[in-house]
């Protein structure tokens, strides 16, 4: 098959806009409407986010993970899970629309919690994972944010740090 040089240099200039990975924000108003329909009204929700904007950051596809207790085999990372957000958040803003919302940041904190749980229904998610999984943002958001040292202490009302490391000077005393 031939392919001309003008079809060559076009697929050459659009290559960089494919390898481009879709990147969360800070000030997404999306996703701070998410984090305040899923998360625990007494959690710091901004942190939160920034925590879970942060775990996306730094994630490296195909890296190299240790071996499970008891298993021999190395494992890497997969593909990025922030891969299916872009559809999942135009999805969840489509279903605003669709509820008389002018966006999903606008929608009632009812309505946000009704369309992601349709959302999340659709998605077949049934239990929450540590480390994102790309099956539904908010489940994504709900399983980093459980499964961190804020919602342990958040949980037992002390800052027990379980994830931190603290020494041992006073360590014999119960957390504040």
């Amino acid at each position: 098959m031939k392919v001309s040089r003008r079809t060559a240099l076009k697929s050459i200039a659009a290559a960089p806009l494919f390898q481009r990975a879709f990147r969360l924000q800070a000030d997404d108003p999306t996703l701070a409407a998410i984090a305040e329909a899923v998360l625990p009204s007494e959690s710091s929700r901004n942190a939160a986010v920034t925590a879970f904007i942060r775990w996306h950051a730094d994630y490296k596809e195909n890296a190299d993970t240790d071996h499970g207790y008891g298993n021999t085999r190395l494992r890497t990372t997969g593909s990025r899970p922030d891969r299916n957000y872009p559809a999942q958040i135009a999805a969840l803003e489509s279903a605003a629309r669709a509820a008389g919302a002018a966006s999903f940041a606008s929608a009632s904190l009812e309505q946000r919690r009704a369309i992601l749980g349709t959302a999340i229904a659709d998605a077949t998610v049934e239990r929450l994972s540590a480390r994102p999984t790309g099956a539904h943002i908010a489940t994504d958001l709900m399983g980093h944010y459980f499964g961190s040292s804020a919602a342990n202490d958040l949980c037992y009302r002390a800052a027990i740090g379980r994830d931190e490391c603290r020494g041992l000077l006073r360590s014999e005393l119960p957390p504040r």
